[in-house]
């Protein structure tokens, strides 16, 4: 096998090759302060300009306005589905969410235990593969606001509009965010577990407008706090000190490589490359509709589950790892994020046309 695989899985994630190369060289000593990042104090001068930093960096390529401020929390975006009603809808208030797969399902269930949750629209019966049109969105018009997953990672679908609402939004950006521009004064709160696109598991980056911070319930733990933790700049408590340095490694990296709109580039040359073959094949058949497929993680199958397994262990001897779907969906998944190169996408569209080739089809 090759020295460093393709590795397509959902989360934790491929990172870039040079910013794993310098974390290595700095591992031991930071900027030459005699310390790995993993052993500084949170309060110190060094770890200061890290989180100052990797803030930065999101708000340039963000284009984060001054209305809006950066959290780093913890606890994924799981911790997310909690602390959004409980900041933001809790006390007898209300909230719509768009339930367009799995963790939008999930986030709607938590919230329900702190807020009434009107269904804005639920794809179930179509099993996630299509994202709704403006038109199939019912928006409670009290809600405190609608919550939607822009990407969904387990069924390879995601939203290509910004959905409207006479109701602040709300937006689960796990799997996509940095990926493209983001207007992002449209929306009250962004979140996004960084492990999918940005960083190693163990830091959420939150972009809450202040505007909606201070709302919360007198029931929400402080570590949940949107407030309390813009009032202590994070470190409410010890902060995911490495997470948060990669994420700055990275953004960096971004910036280097063009910015968003080179990651947007980027993104739909690699998932047209695997969508070609899908869209040219007797064997293969993707999950999501064509008008909502995800240009992040690109699910499929032979429908054969024999088949899919002989193409993940194939797939693995190749060097081309983590392919197998979700257990919900079963089939395949290729995760195309930032840092899978765009060779990566070539492997894995010659691999799948030699596994339809040797399977006569």
């Amino acid at each position: 096998m090759v020295e460093r695989a393709y590795n397509f899985a959902a989360g934790p994630a491929v990172l870039p090759e040079s910013v794993l190369k310098e974390a290595q060289a700095e591992l031991l000593n930071w900027h030459g302060c005699g310390m790995s990042v993993m052993e500084m104090s949170h309060r110190g001068s060094q770890f200061a300009e890290i989180i100052a930093d990797a803030g930065e960096r999101m708000r340039r390529l963000l284009v984060i306005p001054a209305t809006h401020e950066v959290l780093f929390m913890q606890g994924g975006a799981t911790a997310q589905f909690a602390a959004v009603p409980l900041n933001l809808a809790a006390d007898g208030r209300s909230a719509s969410y768009a339930v367009t797969g799995n963790f939008s399902g999930i986030a709607a269930r938590e919230a329900a235990k702190f807020a009434t949750v009107y269904t804005a629209y639920d794809g179930k019966a179509n099993n996630y593969s299509h994202i709704p049109a403006q038109e199939e969105l019912d928006v409670y018009s009290r809600s405190s606001y609608l919550h939607y997953c822009a990407n969904n990672t387990i069924y390879g679908t995601a939203w290509d509009y910004v959905p409207e609402a006479d109701v602040p939004l709300v937006c689960d950006m796990s799997s996509e965010i940095m990926s493209h521009p983001v207007k992002v004064g449209r929306y009250a709160l962004i979140y996004a577990g960084a492990q999918k696109n940005i960083a190693p598991a163990g830091l959420t980056v939150v972009i809450v407008d202040r505007r909606y911070a201070g709302r919360e319930s007198r029931y929400t733990p402080q570590i949940l706090s949107y407030a309390k933790l813009i009032e202590k700049g994070s470190m409410l408590n010890t902060p995911p000190c490495w997470c948060i340095y990669i994420l700055g490694l990275v953004l960096k990296w971004i910036e280097e490589q063009g910015g968003l709109e080179a990651m947007d580039q980027l993104r739909r040359e690699r998932s047209s490359i695997v969508y070609d073959v899908l869209d040219n094949s007797r064997l293969y058949k993707a999950h999501a509709e064509r008008g909502s497929r995800s240009m992040m993680n690109v699910t499929f199958r032979t429908g054969s589950d024999e088949l899919d397994a002989e193409f993940c262990k194939g797939a693995a001897e190749r060097g081309l790892l983590n392919v197998k779907g979700h257990r919900l969906t079963g089939g395949m998944r290729a995760s195309l994020y930032n840092a899978m190169p765009v060779e990566g996408a070539k492997a894995l569209a010659e691999y799948m046309k030699d596994f339809e080739v040797k399977h006569h089809v």
